[in-house]
């Protein structure tokens, strides 16, 4: 399915290269488009392999996989389905480190991080082989005289995922375990700048013994995208991404009849008070803000230095920062890899340049940044900006890269406004030894995610995930509850056996008597 971590001459051109086409109905497809992109190792810049664009007429080909999948699939017992992705599980345990370099050789982030993002999805996919239970519904009996009533929970129809690049395994994971558990099927259109990853969960979910149809894959751009959100046989579209894609998603899909779920962009805040241990901030700041080259939609890009904490939080950040270890994803000991692609590299490099023409105070300047033996890497070294003022594009704007900015403000109440006035809602944070302030902070702030002490408060798989305001388009988080909510229609049957006398017709609004 893929090569080996190529051999890199010195123009870059690996000895080997893989052609990845789409998974649909239990087997790999080339897809009729003509059209590919490139995948490189973000590391060296040396090329991986090409991944095939799906036309129009590809991705029809794997929603109509999924439909004839769908009545055999969704009849199937609900413990049975959850057999499958028991088995799935063990596949994935036992193929983990896979997994994890394909996500380092494509994606960039340190091998110990992408072994953590599989084990994050993995859970998403132990809360699904829960289903026998989630899908119970509730009864009432005598409701009224002889008259029982019960509700039940039944499949959406063929469900879509569109996912982001910094999260090949674990997106996917949040939505297409819950999706096929409730016994719905699947088209997951994934990122095309690392795609391997997401096509070999498609092949062991077949090897844990999934019907062909039941998961498919596409890759590709807007094309592929587009037809998901119009097909009307599509019933439900999932999607992470940037927030001006996520209203576009939310609109089309919505606009065709479709329920949506839609996580926006983020610009996430921790707030450190006084009271604060300030080694511990700088290292929950350190590991939030540079962890996966700040390619996280829960990465912590704006600390919020509250009086006297700013000066020394700023220094401690900045000693640690020189002992942050660069390199390559799969490198012994890296602590922070290469941006995703050479473009991405240049966009947040930009944003760097921006902060310093706006008048920030650029405290650690990683763009000279060159690693040994990777010099054709998409590599930037942490920046950290102080004095950064709420108007800078950089604090409004969503960077995602290794860029830290820290504005100060005087008290609490300050610190509060600022996160509530950002348009984006999608976690926040507060260090502190006090619970007070921490209440304060946790009832009054206007984000989807809380922590407390906690630099990236993501929610465990059997809680759910998603933001507020422009962080989140539709009314349903990701996995957990609310996905199982947003993956099943709820029903309700009202039910009563006549008795042999015969009925007289009414003409009112029935009451239960």
């Amino acid at each position: 399915m893929s090569s080996p971590r190529p051999t890199v001459a010195d123009d870059t051109t690996p000895v080997d290269v893989f052609e990845l086409g789409h998974f649909v109905a239990g087997r790999v497809v080339p897809g009729t488009s003509g059209r590919r992109g490139p995948v490189h190792d973000p590391a060296t810049g040396a090329l991986r392999g090409h991944v095939g664009y799906a036309s129009e007429a590809d991705t029809q080909a794997a929603i109509a996989a999924a439909a004839a999948a769908l009545p055999a699939w969704s009849a199937m017992p609900p413990l049975q389905r959850a057999r499958i992705l028991f088995r799935f599980k063990a596949l994935l345990e036992s193929h983990l480190d896979e997994l994890a370099r394909l996500i380092s050789s494509e994606h960039g982030k340190v091998f110990s991080d992408a072994r953590g993002e599989v084990i994050r999805g993995m859970e998403v996919v132990e809360f699904a082989c829960g289903i026998p239970q989630l899908l119970k519904g509730e009864f009432s009996e005598s409701v009224g005289t002889g008259v029982d009533s019960w509700s039940q929970r039944q499949p959406v129809g063929v469900c879509a995922g569109i996912t982001p690049f910094n999260f090949p395994a674990m997106v996917p994971m949040w939505m297409f375990p819950v999706a096929i558990a409730c016994g719905n099927t699947f088209v997951l259109k994934p990122s095309e700048k690392d795609p391997s990853c997401p096509m070999r969960l498609a092949q062991l979910l077949k090897e844990a013994g999934l019907p062909d149809g039941v998961c498919n894959v596409v890759n590709g751009d807007r094309e592929a995208v587009d037809t998901l959100l119009t097909d009307p046989r599509v019933g439900a579209v999932s999607f992470v991404g940037s927030t001006p894609v996520a209203e576009y998603i939310y609109r089309t899909a919505s606009t065709h009849g479709k329920r949506v779920q839609a996580l926006g962009g983020a610009k996430n805040h921790m707030v450190v008070m006084p009271d604060a241990d300030t080694a511990n901030a700088a290292s929950a700041l350190i590991g939030a803000a540079y962890g996966s080259a700040g390619e996280r939609c829960m990465a912590i890009s704006v600390a919020v230095a509250v009086g006297d904490a700013a000066g020394p939080l700023v220094e401690a950040v900045r000693g640690q920062l020189a002992q942050l270890r660069i390199g390559a994803g799969l490198d012994d000991g890296a602590e922070m890899g290469p941006l995703v692609t050479r473009e991405h590299l240049e966009r947040v490099r930009s944003y760097v340049d921006l902060g310093v023409q706006e008048g920030a105070k650029l405290v650690v300047d990683g763009r000279g940044l060159r690693v040994k033996g990777y010099e054709n890497g998409y590599f930037l070294g942490p920046c950290l900006f102080d004095a950064v003022e709420p108007t800078m594009r950089i604090y409004r704007e969503e960077i995602f890269g290794p860029v830290l900015c820290v504005v100060r403000v005087p008290d609490l109440a300050s610190a509060l406004q600022l996160v509530n006035e950002h348009e984006f809602g999608n976690g926040t944070a507060i260090f502190t030894a006090s619970g007070e302030a921490a209440r304060t902070f946790t009832q009054g702030v206007q984000a989807g995610m809380v922590g407390i002490n906690v630099p990236i408060p993501v929610p465990m798989a059997f809680h759910s995930f998603g933001g507020w305001k422009r962080s989140l388009f539709g009314a349903l988080h990701v996995h957990g509850p609310d996905g199982v909510r947003f993956y099943t229609r709820l029903k309700t049957v009202t039910s009563r056996w006549p008795t042999s006398r015969r009925e007289t017709a009414q003409f009112v609004m029935p009451t239960m008597q």
